[in-house]
């Protein structure tokens, strides 16, 4: 048996938010949930980052730290890590074995999410893992990682209007699923959020008398290197850490700073975590496919999932700190995201456009595509649609020596990362 075979019969739940069924699940399990110090991450964007970051310092202090995250970019084995390492395709199709054998018979089934999640939880408990940094899937409050009643630290990195056909039309709406995550007494670190979005955070966290740990974004003092100033309501002497910043953009001096307040809070609760520790934890963090450079037929190319305004701004942000007169760029959406706002983020006078459509999943349509970004950016130099990706590339190495930046779902960089011999 491979994990798409096991997995393939709950592909059709979709998402279904609700705790019913997981709840019922993990019962069956012996609630492994409840085995582990969990530190829970929700965000709009920046999430995965944080949740990267803070496995990497966990696992260099040498607490043995489990990590699940989604989606998958490549492998579903990805979304489970031990100690920075991926699960192994054999260990996770016994888990889900364990997992079917556990449904309970004559009941609505478990979705897929549902089914991996409980995996994890799985496989956390079997290891004894110390710690496990584990990502929201979708909002927060109905998700099925939401679970533990005690999590040692509850993060919210950003919020801003995403999935709001699911968790509702108003940043606020999103805000209240988000701090479902919030829980009676445990600490909270929230990254800059949108006035109306704090405050429905900030009431919550009253309400449960969670302490609310806001830190200001670190300081870049040299190209890779960041420079943070640990929060005065943890430490009565603040001090400064420098650290290495693998991972580009503006941005990651926030997610970084929320993964270091964390860590400080870990700190005060008795962890040992050393300052070498957090320095080299953050040298080996590793997060594919976002602001990713990588070379492809020997050329360069900069591949980034930018699958919503928000992430498509913080791209468009980097980009104009490359000093590029103009970039081409080759990319496809998913039907349900917001192309209008996403193409107002990043196209420019003279950029080029190659469209093609998200393979394996629901597609917005290429041709409608390029209406779109023309309406929107008539001072295109080049739009125009290609049947699959490769094609698009190919013809954005050929035309140009512009920057070639591939983006737009981590659906089509996962199927790059995939699919093709990088560095050939």
């Amino acid at each position: 048996m491979d994990i798409d075979s096991l997995l393939q019969p709950f592909q059709h739940f979709g998402v279904h938010l609700g705790l019913e069924r997981i709840v019922k699940l993990l019962a069956n399990l012996g609630n492994p949930h409840h085995q582990l110090p969990v530190i829970h991450v929700a965000g709009t964007n920046g999430k995965g980052s944080v949740c990267a970051y803070l496995s990497s310092i966990l696992t260099q202090a040498g607490y043995q730290t489990g990590r699940y995250t989604s989606p998958h970019l490549v492998d579903w084995t990805e979304r489970i890590c031990l100690n920075e390492e991926p699960i192994s395709s054999e260990e996770f199709c016994q888990l889900l074995l364990q997992v079917q054998a556990a449904i309970p018979q004559g009941e609505e089934s478990p979705t897929q999410f549902e089914v991996i999640t409980a995996a994890a939880w799985l496989y956390f408990a079997q290891q004894k893992v110390d710690v496990a940094v584990v990502e929201v899937g979708l909002g927060g409050r109905l998700d099925a990682t939401n679970v533990c009643s005690k999590p040692l630290i509850t993060i919210i990195t950003s919020i801003s209007r995403e999935h709001w056909q699911v968790l509702g039309p108003t940043v606020a709406d999103i805000a209240r699923e988000k701090a479902g995550i919030l829980k009676l007494g445990c600490p909270a670190v929230i990254g800059l959020l949108p006035s109306e979005a704090e405050q429905v955070v900030r009431s919550r966290a009253l309400e449960l008398q969670s302490p609310l740990i806001t830190p200001q974004p670190s300081q870049s003092i040299s190209p890779g290197w960041a420079e943070y100033q640990t929060q005065n309501s943890l430490f009565r002497n603040s001090n400064l850490i420098k650290y290495p910043l693998p991972l580009q953009g503006q941005i990651q001096l926030t997610n970084s700073a929320l993964a270091l307040a964390a860590i400080e809070i870990l700190q005060t609760q008795g962890w040992q975590i050393s300052e070498s520790a957090i320095i080299q934890g953050m040298a080996n963090t590793k997060w594919l496919g976002r602001m990713q450079w990588t070379t492809w037929k020997n050329h360069k190319l900069l591949v980034d999932g930018a699958h919503n305004p928000a992430a498509a701004q913080v791209l468009r942000d980097y980009v104009n700190t490359l000093n590029v007169k103009s970039v081409s760029w080759v990319m496809g959406m998913l039907s349900t995201k917001e192309h209008e706002e996403i193409f107002k983020a990043l196209l420019r006078q003279n950029d080029r456009l190659y469209l093609v459509p998200v393979p394996d999943h629901s597609s917005a349509n290429p041709g409608e595509l390029a209406k779109l970004a023309s309406y929107i950016c008539p001072e295109l130099s080049f739009c125009h649609i290609y049947p699959e990706l490769l094609s698009a590339l190919e013809a954005a190495f050929a035309s140009t020596d512009d920057l070639v930046i591939l983006c737009g779902s981590l659906y089509l960089v996962g199927h790059f990362l995939g699919t093709t011999d990088l560095g050939a």
